[in-house]
């Protein structure tokens, strides 16, 4: 009867959130203060919880563009620098095989931030011109994730995440501060990005001991803060015109 109980507790944790070795530490020995193999139950937990919740951290971005019909206070330079840092570490994570938890939301953020993109570029009277950059990011994708590219091309596409992240939040935050308030970016997707970004720091730790991987997301965890930061400073500030029509 334990046999049978133990089956499909087995099938969902074994290998999806636990090795098998793990399994029988914590489920067969009843070592439940196992230290090295709860590291890994919790990482691979976090980390499939970031990929899920990945599914939806920008659709409050996306939808506050489409209600407004404006793009106002969007940095669209840091927008695509924040698209190149999202497909270097999809790229890099698929080369090197990394497990699709430790990586996964990249691939569902990279959507959104496409689509945010032409967005950007739509609301800007720009359309054609947004069209025209899907089919050529599409394009340089598909080279990026053939056997074209080398291996030193992808790992320097990975290093430069590091300046682009930098460049790309302070863009952001320039333009925050120019305008005086932080117009139609939403402060549930900067808050769920801070998050994501912080808790990747442990998850990369321990699921790839990749060096770059864990720094990329210590750098965009201080950015994030920054943009965070800022949202919370200007919350009660409201773009000129919307001053104007309140007065």
């Amino acid at each position: 009867m334990a046999a049978e109980a133990d089956g499909p507790l087995k099938r969902l944790l074994v290998p999806i959130l636990l090795p098998e070795t793990c399994y029988d530490q914590l489920f067969v020995q009843w070592d439940l203060l196992h230290v090295p193999c709860l590291k890994i139950l919790f990482s691979k937990g976090l980390g499939l919880g970031i990929v899920a919740g990945s599914l939806l951290v920008k659709l409050p971005q996306v939808f506050k563009i489409l209600g407004a019909k404006s793009a106002e206070g969007l940095s669209l330079q840091s927008v695509m620098l924040e698209l190149v840092a999202l497909t270097g570490t999809m790229v890099y994570s698929i080369t090197n095989n990394f497990p699709f938890s430790s990586w996964g939301e990249a691939l569902f953020l990279m959507l959104q931030t496409i689509t945010i993109c032409f967005l950007v570029m739509h609301y800007r009277g720009q359309t054609m011109k947004g069209v025209a950059f899907l089919a050529c990011y599409g394009l340089v994708l598909l080279v990026l994730l053939s056997p074209l590219t080398p291996l030193t091309v992808v790992t320097l596409l990975q290093a430069s995440n590091v300046p682009a992240v930098v460049v790309g939040r302070l863009l952001q935050a320039a333009t925050n501060y120019h305008n005086g308030h932080t117009g139609q970016l939403s402060a549930i997707t900067a808050f769920l990005l801070f998050g994501g970004s912080l808790a990747r720091i442990f998850t990369s730790i321990q699921e790839t001991g990749d060096p770059l991987m864990a720094g990329t997301f210590v750098v965009s965890s201080l950015c994030n803060g920054l943009i965070a930061a800022q949202l919370l400073f200007y919350w009660n500030a409201k773009p000129p015109y919307k001053q104007k029509k309140a007065q």
